[in-house]
C-alpha cells in the first residue's frame, strides 16, 4: 500500500502565466508557480503540481503576469530624486560644477538624504526594482531608510578629495566609512561598498587605502570612470595614463570593481576588464542626456564582461525606470555595434537582474528565480493592450512593456506592491514632502 503524501506548508504561492527565471538563460516557463517559505524560494514548478504539493498561507494568481526576478538598479544617487529636473540640457561638467554641487552645498544633510531615498524607494518599487547600488553622502541615513522600508541595497561609503557635509578630511571619510560598515556588516538586506567619486576627484593615496580596506572588509568598489572623453584626456595630460591604467597600477582593476559608465574604452581595456572580472554598469540614458558617450556593450558582452544596468540619479536621467533604461540599453547597443543582434532581449533582461546582482556581490542571494535564493520578485501584467498580441514574452518585457505594467513586487517574500498599490507607503505624504523640497531648492537655485 502506497503511503499518503501530505501537502507541504509554505508561506506564499505565486502562480503566473509565465515565469522567466533568468537562469537558465532565455527560458520562459508557462503556467508555473513559485513557492516561498521564510522569504526564500523553495520551489518552481507547474501550477497544477504546486497546488497538489503545497498548502500556502497565501496564494497570488496572475494568469496574464510574467514573474521575473526583481530588477537591480546597479548605479543610483537616490537622494537626488529631489533634484529631478533642476539643471537639464547641460554637459556633464557644467551641470555638475555649475549647478548640482552648488545646490547640494545649500541643502545636503540627513533630512535631504532621508527624504530623497524614501521618494526613490517608492518610485523603484512601482517599477519592479527591488535592489539598488547607492552612491551618495550620509550612507548611515540611507541605510536606515532602506532598512525601514525592507528594500535591498548596497550603500556606498563616499570618498572624495574635498570637504563635504559628510566629512572634512580624508581621515574622517575613512573613519566614518568603517563605522557605517561595522554597523551594517551583518544585515540581511543592507550592505556597503566603497564609493570613491571618480579618478579625477580621488588621490592615489586614497585609492590605495580603499584597495587595502576593500580587501580587508570584503566589499566592492563602486566608481564612476571613463565617463567622458574629457576625463580620459585630462588624465593623460596630468598623469600620463588613462584612468583605467592608473586604477590598474593602484591594484583596483579586479573582480571587486564596479566600473560605472565606461563610455571610452579601447579593445585592450575591454580585454583587461574581462580578464580581471570587472563588472561594468551601463547607464545609457544619463550618458545620452549629458552627451557623455556610448558604452561599447556589444564588445564587452562578446569579451565576457559582466554587464549591469543603472539609471544613475534623477538629476541626470530623470527617472528610476529600469524598464525604460534596459530598453534603451538594448537599442543603443545595436546602434553602437552596428549589429541588430547585439545585446538581445534575454541578455538585456539578464543584465538588469542577475548581472546587477553579480556586480554587487549579491548573485548568490538574488537575481534569478532559483530555489534557495531570496524571493525578490516582480510581476508584470502582459495582458494590457500595450503588450498584445503576445508572441515572445522576453521580447515584450524588454521592447514593449512599461513600468506602469508592474502589478506586484516582493522583497524577501514580503509584499511591497500588490495590484499597483504600494504596501505601507503613504504616497500622498511623499508627494507633499517633495513639493516642500521643490520650494526650498527653487529659492537657492543657481542660474
Amino acid at each position: 500500500m502506497t503511503p499518503t503524501t501530505h501537502p507541504e506548508a509554505c508561506d506564499l504561492l505565486i502562480e503566473a502565466g509565465f515565469v522567466v527565471p533568468v537562469e537558465p538563460h532565455g527560458v520562459v516557463l508557462e503556467n508555473h508557480a513559485v513557492a516561498i517559505r521564510d522569504g526564500v524560494i523553495i520551489d518552481l514548478l507547474p501550477i497544477h503540481e504546486a497546488r497538489q504539493r503545497y498548502v500556502a498561507a497565501e496564494t497570488v494568481t496572475r494568469p496574464d503576469g510574467a514573474l521575473i526576478p526583481g530588477l537591480v538598479n546597479a548605479h543610483t544617487h537616490n537622494p537626488m530624486t529631489l533634484l529631478r529636473g533642476v539643471a537639464d540640457d547641460l554637459p556633464l561638467m557644467e551641470w555638475l560644477q555649475g549647478h548640482i554641487w552648488p545646490i547640494e552645498g545649500a541643502v545636503i544633510g540627513p533630512e535631504f538624504v532621508a527624504d530623497g531615498v524614501a521618494l526613490a524607494i517608492a518610485e523603484m518599487l512601482r517599477g519592479g526594482t527591488t535592489c539598488a547600488n547607492e552612491n551618495y553622502f550620509f550612507p548611515d541615513v540611507q541605510a536606515a531608510i532602506y532598512k525601514q522600508h525592507g528594500f535591498r541595497a548596497r550603500v556606498g561609503l563616499p570618498v572624495i578629495d574635498f570637504p563635504t557635509a559628510w566629512a572634512k578630511s580624508s581621515d574622517e571619510y575613512f573613519d566614518r566609512a568603517t563605522e557605517v560598515h561595522d554597523q551594517w556588516r551583518h544585515d540581511p538586506l543592507v550592505a556597503t561598498t566603497f564609493a570613491p567619486h571618480a579618478p579625477y576627484t580621488v588621490s592615489d593615496a586614497n585609492f590605495e587605502r580603499i584597495r587595502m580596506l576593500a580587501d580587508q572588509l570584503d566589499v566592492p568598489v563602486h566608481l564612476h570612470t571613463h565617463e567622458t572623453a574629457h576625463e580620459v584626456a585630462e588624465s593623460r595630460e596630468k598623469l600620463g595614463q588613462r584612468p583605467l591604467a592608473r586604477l590598474d597600477r593602484l591594484g583596483l582593476v579586479n573582480d571587486r570593481l564596479i566600473a560605472v559608465h565606461m563610455t571610452q574604452l579601447t579593445d585592450a581595456e575591454i580585454a583587461l576588464c574581462a580578464q580581471r572580472g570587472v563588472s561594468v554598469v551601463h547607464c545609457p540614458e544619463s550618458n545620452l542626456k549629458l552627451a557623455s558617450g556610448f558604452c561599447p556593450i556589444g564588445k564587452l558582452q562578446k569579451a565576457g564582461v559582466n554587464i549591469a544596468i543603472g539609471t544613475d540619479g534623477c538629476a541626470s536621467n530623470n527617472d528610476l525606470d529600469m524598464f525604460g533604461e534596459t530598453r534603451t540599453a538594448a537599442l543603443l547597443a545595436k546602434a553602437v555595434a552596428e549589429d541588430a543582434s547585439a545585446f538581445d532581449a534575454p541578455s538585456a533582461l539578464r543584465a538588469a537582474t542577475l548581472g546587477g546582482a553579480k556586480a554587487l556581490g549579491f548573485d548568490a542571494q538574488v537575481g534569478s528565480i532559483v530555489a534557495g535564493k531570496q524571493a525578490d520578485l516582480a510581476c508584470v501584467d502582459l495582458g494590457q493592450l500595450e503588450t498584445q498580441p503576445l508572441h515572445h514574452v522576453i521580447s515584450q518585457l524588454i521592447y514593449a512593456a512599461g513600468r506602469h505594467q508592474v502589478s506586484d513586487v516582493w522583497i524577501a517574500g514580503k509584499a511591497k506592491l500588490l495590484e499597483r498599490v504600494l504596501v505601507d507607503i503613504d504616497t500622498d505624504a511623499l508627494v507633499a514632502n517633495a513639493r516642500q523640497w521643490r520650494d526650498r531648492i527653487a529659492s537657492i537655485r543657481v542660474s
